[in-house]
């Protein structure tokens, strides 16, 4: 039974009290509506993760992770955070792949398939995340794009590995923008991917991969898109940074 996850991705958002004061807020909410098995998986700063994790203690329902990890073990890469160095510090997740760092860092399948290989060695689950421009999608080509970016980055991967990873499928042309994939395309997309997961390694390892949509997410939106058969969870932006909006998209699943 694959999980359901809602994971939020602060990005460079929340200066260290700000941090620790949202968490604060979104960890008695929890607790106090929250009643489904769903996971909720906070990706911060790196400044926030080792005291993110003291917080968490003794609370199963919170996971944290980082946004970026660096592909080597560690050595001159002044600015970079390593693998081991955020699991060091008891985090579970790490963000790889996003679209921002394939844009703006022009991060490449092959260094994405590397930093997959070093994230898993220090047992850190990746969310590993795919999905198309704009460009891409008016082209027809989105399948393509998808099925290059599996095939590239993770594919590589033993049937065990693999069953580490959580995927996610960002509409890049939907993030940050206010425009939201229609539950039908969503839909489409997340059965295509669990398709292709399942011709790579067999029905159980896709049936079993849990697949979050990452793009404009909202608590009006929510419900619709995780009813979805293929949908099981978001990748969660500018929501995430506001407690009652971030929770309610947890508690979709409280049922």
């Amino acid at each position: 039974m694959r999980k359901k996850i809602v994971a939020g991705n602060w990005k460079m958002n929340m200066d260290y009290n700000e941090g620790l004061s949202l968490f604060s807020e979104l960890i008695n909410m929890v607790k106090d509506e929250v009643t489904g098995k769903q996971q909720a998986v906070v990706c911060s700063p790196f400044i926030h993760l080792h005291s993110l994790v003291q917080l968490s203690k003794g609370y199963t329902k919170f996971s944290l992770g980082a946004q970026n990890a660096h592909q080597a073990e560690s050595g001159a890469y002044t600015g970079e955070i390593s693998a081991k160095m955020i699991r060091s510090v008891g985090a579970e997740y790490v963000i790889l792949g996003h679209s921002e760092r394939r844009q703006y860092f022009g991060e490449s399948n092959d260094l994405l398939a590397k930093k997959t290989d070093t994230a898993l060695k220090h047992d850190l689950n990746p969310i590993f995340c795919i999905g198309e421009t704009l460009q891409e999608r008016e082209s027809n080509k989105h399948f393509d794009v998808i099925k290059n970016q599996l095939a590239e980055g993770v594919f590589h991967l033993d049937e065990t590995s693999f069953g580490k990873l959580v995927i996610a499928y960002e509409p890049v042309w939907a993030i940050g923008t206010g425009v939201t994939a229609s539950s039908a395309q969503a839909q489409e997309i997340h059965a295509f991917i669990r398709k292709e997961i399942a011709s790579k390694y067999n029905q159980q390892v896709a049936d079993d991969t849990t697949i979050l949509y990452g793009g404009s997410c909202t608590p009006k939106n929510a419900p619709e898109l995780f009813a979805q058969p293929d949908i099981d969870g978001g990748l969660i932006g500018g929501a995430s940074l506001k407690s009652r909006d971030f929770v309610d998209i947890i508690k979709v699943y409280n049922s």
